[in-house]
């Protein structure tokens, strides 16, 4: 039972995660209509440059806000140079661009940082662990890994809803031509969204820097899951891609841990080594294309936001 609880936690941890990649680009997508398959590649800068401040400055609250700062005025400087051309292409030429932006970014950190992977220490005070319950000790990091994502999706939440950039986001979804027709920035607005959505990104990447390790490619492993989310919750709602991370986060965390031992009951130890962790990798697809047959829009599409 216990291990159950903190795989539990895990995944909830890990679809948190999820979420701060989804956010920002389901904005994108909803409001741009941009497929950005280099959004991957700021999670990844989000954590070597979390990692480099960190062991530059000895402070890990300096490196997180550093770190945030670096990867906004990155997405910005992206956005303005080489996305503002591909918004009236289509989709595949925004997926040829953008996956030439993965190569670049990917060979820019070998030059920078190496093809050795990178690992993060957590600093003393987020080393220890926290006593749930009686006997039931968790990491304090990925506790607060939790806390901080939940935080940030209550803000995302008032944003979006409840403030004027959260009313032109909207609106830029619904009806981008319209938006533009009433005077307002179209392209300004643009710059935003995808700024925030960087910076999310590369709070996401900061965060899993001292859980897994930081190396080339990790923001292309992240990313498939990232657009599983995205299509299970609906494009362009940050609701739904709140849930859509936590189910897929619980789903994928619980398949791997336990579907192999559920198997072994049933099958033998050998078949059941072989079939756990294939079906483990599948569940979350095989979970989309579920909800994809029931909700073609996915849980919560943008117009339920």
């Amino acid at each position: 039972m216990l291990l159950v609880l903190e795989q539990t936690l895990n995944g909830i941890q890990f679809g948190v995660t999820l979420f701060l990649m989804a956010a920002g680009l389901t904005l994108v997508f909803g409001i741009m209509n941009l497929v950005n398959l280099a959004h991957g590649s700021l999670y990844m800068l989000g954590a070597y440059l979390a990692t480099t401040f960190f062991q530059r400055t000895g402070s890990f609250l300096a490196a997180v806000a550093l770190a945030l700062a670096a990867t906004l005025v990155i997405g910005i400087v992206v956005e303005l140079i080489a996305l503002q051309t591909l918004y009236e292409r289509d989709h595949l030429d925004q997926v040829l661009a953008t996956f030439g932006l993965i190569l670049f970014f990917n060979e820019l950190v070998a030059i920078v940082w190496g093809r050795a992977a990178i690992y993060t220490k957590l600093p003393p005070w987020l080393s220890g662990h926290i006593e749930l319950l009686p006997g039931v000790r968790y990491p304090l990091y990925r506790a607060l890994v939790i806390l901080v994502g939940l935080a940030v999706a209550a803000l995302l939440w008032l944003l979006v809803s409840r403030t004027r950039l959260g009313m032109l986001i909207r609106a830029g979804a619904s009806n981008r031509t319209m938006v533009s027709a009433l005077g307002v920035n179209i392209r300004l607005l643009y710059t935003l969204v995808f700024g925030l959505g960087a910076a999310l990104a590369g709070l996401a990447g900061l965060m899993a820097g001292p859980i897994y390790a930081v190396q080339i490619g990790m923001g292309e492993e992240i990313l498939i899951q990232v657009f599983v989310v995205i299509v299970i919750g609906g494009i362009g709602s940050i609701r739904g891609a709140l849930v859509g991370a936590l189910v897929v986060g619980m789903v994928d965390t619980l398949g791997r841990a336990f579907l192999r031992p559920l198997l072994a009951t049933v099958l033998s130890p050998s078949a059941a080594d072989s079939a756990g962790p294939a079906l483990a990798s599948m569940l979350i697809y095989i979970l989309m294309a579920a909800v994809l047959f029931f909700r073609p829009q996915g849980l919560f599409p943008a117009s339920a936001r």
